[in-house]
């Protein structure tokens, strides 16, 4: 299972590996770009299972320097990130000097921002360690977070490389790849050939989200975020449509508090709301039901966290940058693989997310 996935914008090339033998890659990528200093930058959970893989394959004419990070959303903020800097100049990093990011979307967000900052730029390797990554990874997106909201700050800047070792998926646990699938997910319903379908026949439960099964949707995702990527690179027009569950996802994370629900939870939250939304707007039947019960099977939750504000959520997501002049933009489906950005009132969004309130209500499950 090998694949190599080309990505090619306006700025920028470069290649997407993804298979069982990919980390074999990374001395042919380093070579040819011949860098001074390399900085790996990890967490400290990734550090413990994966950095060695990585070192005992990396060639031993480059000098490197290890920078770890706490685990999660925490990574993506202001001070790790001047930490992270801060740790480059002291070890000497010059414009010739890489970052590799290794692990999950936080490390690559956090990665590619400093690389984009540093001396006005240098360039850098994701190694993502999860499901979750295969999005991130690819498009050149890097940012930190602000306590108003996530990825408020940062920048365009593209890898040089992706390097999708599949075995790292391999220690993942189960609510993170949750967190992952739902990103497959999102891409199922927005690609032009929606293969939704696909997906809710062959993955009934968390353990089938592994091994060579899982080779296929992945590429699939992969592919998805390519289309969009190379249509429209810094998101001003159509790659918004990546963002299909984000809008209400980040202000649950903003709301909840960063890394006490997954990215991957709370965008598949948001899915559901997207669904709600896109009926209500273009009178289609989107068999939410059905989608809601394979939902379930595979274990995500399906409704809002208890206690949380409305008003508050609305707010927040005001602050979203698909917001223009105060106005909500939701991506929503006028069909699946039919993805529109739509203006949205307040008065809708916020009589939608009450009735959904009422009906999970009458299930008898909690909002």
């Amino acid at each position: 299972m090998e694949k190599v996935i080309t990505v090619q914008t306006e700025s920028s090339r470069y290649p997407v590996f993804v298979g069982n033998n990919s980390l074999c890659k990374i001395n042919e990528i380093l070579h040819s770009i011949n860098p001074t200093t390399i900085c790996i930058v990890t967490d400290e959970t990734v550090k413990a299972l994966h950095l060695n893989t990585v070192l005992d394959v990396l060639s031993d004419k480059f000098s490197y320097h290890i920078f770890t990070t706490p685990i999660g959303e925490k990574a993506k903020s202001f001070d790790v990130y001047q930490q992270l800097v801060d740790f480059a100049a002291t070890k000497g990093l010059d414009r010739k000097s890489i970052f590799i990011a290794l692990g999950g979307g936080a490390i690559g967000d956090l990665t590619g921002f400093a690389a984009a900052t540093y001396m006005r730029g240098v360039e850098f390797i994701q190694v993502p360690t999860t499901i979750l990554a295969h999005d991130s990874s690819v498009g050149g997106k890097t940012g930190i977070n602000l306590q108003a909201g996530k990825n408020l700050i940062g920048a365009f800047h593209h890898p040089a490389a992706v390097i999708y070792h599949l075995p790292f998926l391999n220690t993942l646990p189960d609510n993170e790849k949750r967190s992952g699938f739902a990103e497959i997910i999102k891409e199922s319903m927005i690609h032009p050939q929606s293969f939704l379908n696909e997906l809710m026949n062959q993955f009934q439960t968390v353990s089938d989200l592994h091994g060579e099964e899982f080779f296929k949707p992945l590429i699939q995702g992969l592919e998805t975020k390519k289309i969009y990527v190379e249509q429209d690179e810094k998101e001003m027009g159509v790659r918004a449509y990546l963002n299909l569950g984000h809008t209400l996802g980040h202000a649950i994370e903003a709301n909840v508090g960063y890394g006490k629900i997954t990215h991957g939870e709370a965008v598949f939250i948001g899915l559901i709301f997207a669904l709600k939304l896109s009926e209500k707007v273009f009178l289609k039947d989107l068999q939410i039901s059905n989608f809601i019960n394979w939902a379930k099977k595979l274990e995500y939750t399906t409704y809002l966290p208890q206690d949380l504000s409305f008003t508050k959520l609305l707010n927040t997501m005001k602050r979203d940058k698909k917001t223009v002049s105060g106005q909500i933009r939701f991506v929503l489906l006028n069909g699946y693989g039919k993805p529109v950005l739509k203006e949205i009132s307040d008065d809708t969004i916020l009589a939608t997310l009450k009735e959904w309130k009422n009906e999970i209500a009458e299930e008898g499950s909690f909002i």
